[in-house]
C-alpha cells in the first residue's frame, strides 16, 4: 500500500443562511473584509473595477481561484483573490451581496443549492438549468470539461471482499457499514437520503470529518474505522492507496463541472472572455495535478501553483 497523500478538501452546501449581519460575521470569522455594497452595472456590460475572485474553504477551490485571478490580470483587468471565505452557504451570498464579484463553483451541487428539487443530473441538463434558477444579479459563465464528484470510495480489500464494484452492490451490506463524511452529508440531498431513495443503501452510521474526504477521512477508511467514505474524484489518494471508485449508475451524484459563478454588477464582456478561456482548457487531469501540488509532497502554494498553470498553458508569459 502507498503513502496516503495528505488532502484537505471540501466543497459541499446546502442550506441557507441570514444576508447582512450573519455574512459578515461568517466572513470576519475567515479573515475576510466588511461587506462591500455592489455596484451598480452599466448598460451593455461596461461596468468595472476591480474584481474581487472568492473561494471555499479548500485547496482545489483555492487554487482555481488564483488561475482566475491570473487570467483576469493577463487580459489587463485588475484583480485580486479573497481565499478560504468557507461553504457554498458563505460564499454564495457573499457573491449576492457583492462583497466578492465570483466564485468557482461546481454545477451540480450549486444547482442543489438553489433548487433542491432540480432533478438534472446530465452535465447539459445541469448547466441549462442553471441560469433559470439563480437568483436575479447572478450568472454563471462557461462550464469547463474539469469535474469533481463526490464518489463512495472503499479499500481495493473491502471491495474484494464484499465483490462490491457500484453503489448497487453496496446497498446489500450497507447496514453494516459506517461512513466517513462531512456532517452534512447525513442531511444534504444526494447523501443519505439520495443513498435511500436511489439506491435504498441505509448505511449503519456517520463518521463526521471536517477535512472533505483529506488525509483524516483516508486514515479512518485505511485502519477499517469505517468501510466507505465520501472522497472526491480529483483526490490523488484515490489512485495513490489503490481505491475503489464505486460506479453510481443511477446518478445519484450530480455532474460537477467547475464554472465561474459571478455577480453581473462588475462583470464586462473583456473578464467573461478571460474566464471562458480558462474554462475552455481546464481539464479533471488538470485539477488532479493541481491538487497534488498544493496538497501532496510538493505543498506549492495555489497562487503558485496557479502560476504554474497558467504559464503552462500560454495564458501568462
Amino acid at each position: 500500500m502507498k503513502n496516503p497523500v495528505p488532502m484537505t478538501l471540501t466543497r459541499r452546501g446546502l442550506g441557507g443562511l441570514a444576508a447582512g449581519v450573519g455574512v459578515a460575521l461568517a466572513l470576519s470569522a475567515c479573515g475576510g473584509s466588511p461587506l462591500a455594497t455592489p455596484s451598480s452595472a452599466a448598460p451593455g456590460g461596461s461596468a468595472g473595477g476591480s474584481l474581487v475572485v472568492g473561494s471555499a474553504d479548500f485547496p482545489e477551490s483555492q487554487v482555481i481561484a488564483e488561475i482566475y485571478v491570473g487570467a483576469l490580470n493577463a487580459a489587463g483587468l485588475t484583480a485580486t483573490s479573497k481565499p478560504n471565505i468557507g461553504s457554498r452557504e458563505i460564499y454564495f451570498k457573499a457573491v449576492q451581496d457583492g462583497s466578492i464579484d465570483l466564485v468557482p463553483d461546481y454545477s451540480g451541487n450549486l444547482l442543489s443549492f438553489v433548487d433542491t428539487e432540480a432533478a438534472e443530473v446530465s452535465a447539459d441538463d445541469v448547466y441549462k438549468a442553471l441560469p433559470g434558477k439563480l437568483p436575479e444579479g447572478l450568472g454563471v459563465l462557461e462550464a469547463s470539461k474539469a469535474e469533481d464528484k463526490d464518489a463512495m470510495v472503499v479499500t481495493k480489500a473491502t471491495a474484494e471482499k464484499y465483490q462490491l464494484k457500484s453503489i448497487e452492490d453496496l446497498a446489500k451490506v450497507c447496514k453494516d457499514f459506517t461512513m466517513a463524511a462531512p456532517a452534512t452529508f447525513e442531511t444534504r440531498s444526494y447523501g443519505f437520503p439520495g443513498l435511500k431513495k436511489n439506491y435504498n443503501c441505509e448505511l449503519k452510521g456517520l463518521q463526521p470529518f471536517s477535512d472533505g474526504g483529506g488525509n483524516l477521512t483516508l486514515q479512518a477508511l485505511l485502519e477499517d474505522k469505517v468501510q466507505v467514505a465520501d472522497i472526491y474524484t480529483t483526490t490523488p489518494s484515490i489512485v495513490d492507496n489503490d481505491l475503489v471508485v464505486l460506479e453510481d449508475p443511477k446518478n445519484n451524484f450530480k455532474a460537477q463541472q467547475v464554472l465561474p459563478l459571478y455577480n453581473k454588477a462588475k462583470m464586462t464582456d473583456k473578464a467573461k472572455e478571460a474566464l471562458n478561456n480558462v474554462s475552455k482548457i481546464l481539464t479533471t487531469d488538470d485539477l488532479i495535478n493541481l491538487n497534488r501540488a498544493v496538497s501532496g509532497d510538493q505543498k506549492q502554494a495555489p497562487k503558485d501553483a496557479a502560476a504554474a498553470w497558467l504559464k503552462d498553458k500560454g495564458i501568462v508569459k
